[in-house]
């Protein structure tokens, strides 16, 4: 199973670096960034339902992690809500794009708020983990 898991993340990696490049390649097209959106969103939705189900699976053979299991279920559902509330209180914000218009719809621009703003949570907080895990090794 880990060989398969291996395989399976070298080809993801593969594709995301082939998406990246054509992105590059083509100075921005409109297709190759949505396409990289697309898949950017298939990788966030695939990521989310890998942590559940292995918290899922892990909760079943060992009931004694329910609880920190939990904590980190609460944990995710109140930094995403946090995001969307604050995404959600901004009006009227119009952000242009490179041919000129803006991008205007409201949905696209909470669901693109709410990305960044989780990925600047998740950012610092695994900054803060590593320099927490290196000054306590640092001491031991």
């Amino acid at each position: 199973m880990k060989k398969f898991l291996n395989i399976l993340l070298g080809l993801l990696f593969a594709i995301t670096a082939v998406m990246v490049g054509w992105a590059v390649v083509s100075s921005g097209n409109e297709v190759a960034i949505s396409w990289n959106l697309v898949w950017g969103y298939a990788l966030l939705i695939g990521a989310v339902l890998s942590v559940l189900i292995s918290a899922i699976k892990g909760t079943i053979t060992n009931p004694a992690g329910l609880k920190k299991t939990m904590l980190a279920i609460v944990l995710v559902v109140v930094v995403v809500g946090a995001a969307l509330f604050i995404a959600l209180g901004h009006d009227g914000i119009v952000i242009p794009n490179s041919a000129g218009g803006v991008f205007d719809d409201p949905f696209e621009l909470v669901i693109s708020e709410v990305g960044i703003l989780v990925t600047y949570v998740v950012a610092a907080a695994s900054i803060l983990v590593t320099l927490y895990t290196e000054v306590r090794n640092l001491f031991k």
